[in-house]
């Protein structure tokens, strides 16, 4: 009886597998070797689809935008429900994902679906009557704000253990210890009330923008 094939190598699975080593132990485990042995393969024939690591990574990292849903720019809802639409989709993407937050960080470069991503936001805005350079400007806040809102969890930065946050020595984190149990709670909470508040902020600019006209 003839052996099963193995899977033959493509980018498509060098992406998923060094996808899954970045969720499980962060960017400083991706090497060659360790995809190679994943994949069972030599280390020289993952080469033949990716040049570099940086390479493999950006392609991770363009995995997890191509995951973000654009659709709210199609024309159905005004620019500050699609970007509170768009906002929710992306931070979704990246809370499934965290550790590749800090290639996502550098910016679209040459991958598709991080300039696709870019080109919707920026098409939607000028569309709706901002200028170039103020759909540029929202465009790099809107990325600032949601992409920090992945890199740590706020709550998660306290201890549950009250005897670290003394009143004598911080008399208003009294009750700090609770906030490790209500991590979740916290930080998607402090998202939307940041949202919200960048939202109305730029609704008061684009109310003055039009009254100029």
């Amino acid at each position: 009886m003839a052996r099963p094939r193995k899977p033959l190598l493509s980018r498509d699975r060098i992406v998923e597998a060094a996808g899954a080593l970045v969720d499980a132990e962060g960017l400083e485990a991706v090497s060659t070797r360790r995809l190679a042995a994943a994949l069972g393969v030599s280390g020289p024939s993952l080469y033949n689809h990716f040049r570099t690591k940086d390479e493999i990574l950006d392609a991770v990292a363009d995995s997890v935008s191509a995951r973000v849903d654009l659709s709210m720019f199609d024309g159905g809802q005004d620019w500050r429900g699609a970007l509170h639409a768009w906002a929710h989709s992306y931070r979704d993407a990246l809370a499934d994902h965290p550790n590749i937050v800090p290639v996502l960080a550098r910016g679209p470069g040459r991958r598709p679906a991080g300039l696709r991503l870019a080109d919707a936001v920026f098409g939607a805005m000028t569309e709706a009557g901002w200028s170039p350079a103020q759909a540029t400007l929202i465009g790099a806040l809107m990325r600032y704000f949601i992409l920090g809102s992945a890199v740590a969890s706020f709550a998660r930065g306290f201890v549950d253990d009250r005897a670290a946050y003394d009143p004598a020595d911080y008399p208003h984190l009294g009750q700090a210890h609770l906030l490790a149990e209500r991590g979740r709670e916290v930080d998607e909470g402090a998202f939307e009330t940041g949202l919200a508040a960048l939202l109305d902020g730029l609704a008061l600019q684009y109310e003055a923008l039009k009254g100029a006209v």
